[in-house]
């Protein structure tokens, strides 16, 4: 099987686990991406469905010509960026890709990262359209959490999709990475939703579904006089020991449990 069709199998099986059976993605919300080569990828067509998503539905994108866009000191308006997404393809008869491609083009360039997914999921929102969005981004409140989505999120304020968000996840991602010496395995999104990066479309999958677990968790909670955190030394412990990165290399293998 060539790369090509292999990173089109995990994303088509990693949207149908995330599409609307699951809530997260409904009609033509949410995109998944993934790494087929150096300068090229895969990503979900604009408005298609992440449920009933098609090989036809997967865009192949060149990522330098994104990036260029992105380092440049200079604004892009719709009609630039709609351009910018058509010269993008490796095949001008494909689909238009996600207008969130450069983000995607961006978090794909990240060393050990090969799979991308965004959803809208309900609880997530629910926080993220709330005034405890930061709380939930930033504190932890079990230990599976901090294993399958890592010690901290990075959260974004509400910002315009395209090229002004992908700017913006770019600088916050940055500085996450100056900080903890590593890629975040989360990214939130105020008033929008969530993002996810991996090696693998497992990981993808495991931090959406646990970071949707928390939230409802962290819902319940409040409604019983809000969340106890954990201390944030347990955390650090929780997301050092030997153990618990088995359990996230048995995920990427595909298995699951202790």
């Amino acid at each position: 099987m060539s790369n090509t069709a292999s990173v089109r199998d995990q994303l088509l099986a990693l949207a149908a686990e995330l599409g609307d059976p699951r809530q997260m993605a409904i009609l033509g919300e949410g995109n998944v991406s993934g790494n087929v080569d150096a300068d090229t990828f895969l990503v979900k067509a604009s408005g298609t469905s992440l449920q009933r998503l098609k090989p036809g539905d997967l865009v192949r994108v060149r990522r330098h010509l994104l990036l260029e866009a992105l380092a440049a000191d200079t604004a892009i308006d719709d009609a630039h960026a709609e351009r910018l997404l058509l010269s993008c393809r490796i095949r001008t008869a494909a689909l238009k890709p996600s207008v969130e491609t450069l983000f995607h083009a961006w978090l794909l360039s990240l060393p050990g990262i090969s799979f991308v997914g965004h959803v809208h999921a309900i609880a997530i929102n629910a926080i993220m359209c709330s005034p405890l969005a930061e709380e939930f981004a930033y504190r932890r409140i079990m230990p599976d959490q901090v294993v399958y989505c890592g010690v901290r999120s990075v959260l974004i304020p509400y910002v315009d999709p395209g090229i002004q968000l992908a700017r913006r996840i770019a600088r916050e991602v940055e500085k996450f990475i100056r900080t903890e010496g590593g890629p975040p395995r989360l990214i939130l999104l105020m008033n929008h939703g969530i993002i996810a990066i991996g090696s693998h479309a497992r990981e993808v999958s495991a931090a959406l579904s646990m970071a949707e677990k928390a939230a409802r968790v962290f819902i319940d909670a409040m409604a019983m006089g809000g969340p106890v955190y954990m201390p944030k030394s347990q955390v650090r412990r929780i997301a050092g020991r030997k153990d618990e990165h088995y359990r996230q290399k048995m995920v990427r293998e595909g298995h699951a449990g202790k």
